[in-house]
């Protein structure tokens, strides 16, 4: 009675009562496969054979043995590391070689956790704080001033001028008059409630007027068109000048600067 022949399917040896290795249905033994399919390891260039874990990393394959750290030689296998020129390191020959330290704590900034990056300098999530109250930042918005950072919420309470109107922080630009801040929407004529931001204006008083309120309730009318008489006309009853007054203006983020 003949038995079914199990062979190699490269150089036709039995496999019957021998190790083989299966490889897209096809079987082979374990010397024919290694020669033919074995990666070769990247420290000792042998091939990594059956018995053997084959690590990989972006195309390149090491014997487990040979799955090193390239400064201190501590085995890789299962562990975190980082790779450098071609080298692979533990976190801790990484961190001392290459990491950067952290402008606040002094200490290293280990691969993979966050960091803030600022003109230069770096810190741990945790340690870059608002100098005023003294909470990370993390990714929230922060202004610097004064070799410090400020989240938005205690720059304003410390440094932004507050609208002589509405008392809120002036964050995003505004007007000044008579040496005051104010938000554009609060500068509003004293008669008829119009914004004066960009428009010219007088006043009376310290009060700030449109032209037209101002025509309508303080200037002298014409005695030939009966219009009022405003642009800077003297009255020679009073021995005083009527003018167009300008204010001036400070932009957005420019909370310190006013001309």
């Amino acid at each position: 009675m003949s038995t079914e022949r199990f062979d190699c399917h490269y150089c036709k040896e039995s496999l019957l009562g021998n190790k083989y290795v299966m490889k897209e249905d096809t079987q082979y033994c374990t010397k024919c496969y290694e020669n033919l399919f074995s990666n070769c390891c990247e420290v000792c260039s042998l091939p990594i054979g059956c018995n053997c874990k084959d690590l990989s990393y972006k195309d390149c394959h090491w014997h487990e043995q040979c799955f090193k750290c390239a400064k201190c030689s501590r085995p890789l296998a299962e562990k975190p590391f980082a790779a450098k020129d071609e080298q692979l390191l533990c976190t801790e020959c990484y961190s001392h070689e290459y990491s950067s330290k952290c402008s606040t704590c002094k200490k290293t900034i280990m691969p993979g956790s966050r960091k803030m990056d600022y003109k230069g300098n770096s810190w741990h999530e945790t340690c870059f704080l608002c100098h005023r109250c003294q909470q990370p930042i993390g990714t929230k918005s922060f202004i610097p001033k004064d070799n410090g950072y400020f989240c938005v919420s205690c720059f304003e309470k410390q440094f932004a001028y507050q609208c002589c109107a509405c008392k809120k922080a002036i964050t995003t630009g505004g007007v000044t008059y008579n040496d005051k801040p104010w938000h554009r929407e609060c500068f509003l004529c004293i008669g008829c409630k119009k914004q004066l931001s960009g428009q010219r204006f007088t006043s009376r008083e310290n009060y700030p007027y449109c032209l037209d309120c101002f025509s309508n309730l303080y200037a002298k009318k014409c005695v030939g068109c009966t219009k009022p008489i405003t642009n800077s006309v003297w009255d020679a009853r009073t021995k005083r000048r009527y003018s167009d007054i300008t204010m001036d203006y400070f932009g957005p983020n420019q909370h310190l600067l006013l001309k």
